[in-house]
């Protein structure tokens, strides 16, 4: 087995030379049931996950989304796999109206809101994005592509299907035909004919099946976003891009592709269709789809208007207590989620904040106990420490059997616990002995900080006393440099500090009387 990507313990690493793995699987969405993951060229992992829309702050929807994945990829790299990691940006052509196809560009709405041009709203929240991201330890993925810098694949994979009949221009737009694709439905399991009332308010004129979906759009002379194409001016269907970049980056069969349950119709039906007829192969090998993110019972969404962003959350929680607590719930599960409007802050966060601190507090005690403890020596371990010793090998060994089955986080959180628990026992109750106990009790610590750190959690370490000290410090003399600075009514330098303060974690709250306050973002 090859060895994982280091984390930041110097200690991670990939399950042991001896042990005993059965192979991962995953829930295949295509096939309605859990398969063992097989990629086309092992060890290589060619994955694709579908990207925000950016025409506003990241939602806590889509935290349960990539928080979902990226545990995932980092749980095949730490089996060895060498994962290709792909998730695009879209930029233009997510319409308002999403089953059908039709309405107006979101980024261009909002953009005329904002009167800003819809590049430099795209801009935006592209970075607002990333910043959230990298708060919750989510790993940049390695390509990022943006649908408004792909228009040349895009038009090249409309001509193709056109050549291929399964594609046919109608007014200056074009149009897959779906009744050259048998499978189409497959993913959903939608019946072609069944058309909904919103597709079939679609112009007729255009459109030769109701269910037809189109993968060029003929622009009007005063839509912002549009480029030249053999039919004219126009702006790429939201399905055809994702299809031409992923065909881009991994190819004509992608192993995983990965997505919020939402979008399986039309937007990831619409994908397959297009990629197999286009290229004659299989267009995902593993389907893999995260459920909803509810609040009241309903389903998180910026066009919903119910939604929490991650920046509000984080506002009285950390980052990680978050992270925590949308891995306790299967990434496939629905979650609902709890938040209080008058104090802005989640009680679920909260539990799982307790229960992030009983893992610290498990990690603390070993460290005290270790250095109170004589140095390792020859002999045999005491019956506690043998005891612990039998609770991280049974706990190794649980861990990488939930994360086998389909990445079960819930199981894999449980096993931590029980971990913490015995480490907790044996530090409060045990007398510091020679012979192998401390090798057992570093051994068991080691092994807590490995497994969450897969999960990317304990990341962060125990905090020193002294250097939170000094943090504090630095922080309050950055506070009064800025007071200086609003004093002398240089506002623009007062907010650039405030923004820079902000960008790092750092929270400052601005009281009656010029009183400023801080707190840690996360």
């Amino acid at each position: 087995m090859q060895e994982g990507r280091p984390g930041r313990f110097r200690w991670c690493r990939s399950p042991q030379d001896g042990d005993s793995l059965v192979a991962i699987t995953f829930y295949n969405y295509l096939t309605r049931r859990k398969e063992e993951f097989v990629p086309l060229h092992d060890p290589f992992v060619g994955m694709y996950v579908c990207g925000p829309t950016v025409y506003d702050l990241p939602h806590l929807g889509h935290a349960k989304t990539y928080v979902a994945f990226d545990t995932i990829v980092r749980y095949l790299r730490h089996r060895g796999y060498k994962v290709l990691y792909v998730q695009n940006i879209t930029d233009v052509g997510h319409l308002t109206d999403e089953l059908a196809g039709e309405g107006e560009d979101k980024i261009i709405a909002r953009a005329r809101l904002r009167q800003v041009h819809p590049m430099q709203l795209a801009e935006t929240y592209t970075r607002e994005y990333f910043r959230a991201m990298d708060a919750l330890g989510v790993l940049r993925p390695d390509i990022s592509p943006r649908a408004a810098g792909h228009i040349p694949e895009i038009i090249a994979l409309v001509q193709k299907l056109i050549e291929k009949g399964h594609a046919y221009e109608s007014n200056g737009s074009v149009y897959f035909d779906v009744s050259t694709f048998p499978e189409y439905g497959k993913l959903s399991h939608r019946e072609v004919n069944a058309a909904s009332e919103e597709e079939s308010r679609v112009a007729q004129e255009e459109k030769r099946h109701p269910a037809d979906f189109a993968i060029w759009k003929r622009a009007e002379p005063e839509h912002i976003l549009q480029w030249p194409s053999p039919w004219g001016m126009g702006f790429p269907g939201w399905h055809i891009e994702c299809s031409a970049m992923a065909n881009k980056y991994l190819g004509a069969t992608v192993d995983i592709h990965g997505g919020g349950i939402e979008n399986i119709f039309p937007h990831n039906e619409d994908e397959i269709a297009q990629s197999e007829a286009a290229n004659d192969a299989p267009y995902v090998r593993y389907w893999l789809l995260t459920g909803s993110l509810k609040i009241g019972g309903q389903k998180m969404s910026k066009s919903l208007g119910n939604f929490v962003t991650i920046e509000q959350a984080l506002e009285n929680h950390s980052a990680e207590a978050l992270r925590f607590y949308l891995l306790q719930a299967h990434y496939a599960s629905p979650i609902d989620f709890s938040w209080d409007p008058e104090r802005k802050v989640s009680p679920s966060i909260e539990e799982a904040q307790r229960g992030l601190d009983r893992l610290y507090g498990a990690l603390r005690a070993a460290d005290e106990w270790l250095q109170g403890a004589p140095p390792a020596a020859e002999g045999e371990a005491s019956a506690d420490a043998q005891a612990l010793e039998a609770r991280r090998a049974e706990s190794h060994a649980e861990f990488y059997e939930a994360m086998d089955d389909d990445c079960n986080t819930p199981r894999a959180i449980a096993v931590l616990f029980t971990l913490a628990a015995a480490i907790n026992r044996f530090a409060t109750g045990a007398v510091p002995a020679a012979g192998t106990d401390r090798a057992i009790v570093q051994a068991a610590r080691d092994e807590l900080c490995v497994l969450a750190g897969v999960l990317g959690l304990l990341e962060q370490g125990a905090v020193q006393e002294s250097a939170a000290t000094d943090l504090d410090a630095v922080i309050e003399k950055i506070i009064a440099w800025r007071q200086d600075a609003r004093q002398r009514k240089e506002f623009a330098l007062s907010d650039r500090i405030r923004d820079d303060l902000r960008d790092v974690g750092i929270l400052l709250e601005d009281h009656p009387g010029g009183k400023t306050t801080w707190k840690r973002a996360r």
